[in-house]
């Protein structure tokens, strides 16, 4: 993003670092203003709300065999 402001072609950019300019365009319209400590917080709440999900849903299968094992017996 600081490349991009300092007047570097964002082609360019994205060819040296191997991504796409749609993808640039959206970093930049999600991460405009953001300080580099705060992109990197925002980004491990997201990764820690997934964690979460994946627990509850493993939980909730792990109950459920052990749910339809009482019921086999």
């Amino acid at each position: 993003m600081k490349k991009a402001e300092a007047s570097v072609q964002v082609k360019e950019l994205c060819r040296k670092n191997g991504f796409s300019d749609g993808t640039f365009y959206k970093w930049r319209a999600m991460f405009r203003g953001m300080q580099v400590t705060e992109a990197r917080r925002l980004r491990d709440q997201a990764e820690d709300s997934k964690l979460k999900c994946l627990l509850a849903e493993t939980l909730l299968d792990v109950e459920a065999l052990k749910v339809a094992a009482r019921g086999k017996r």
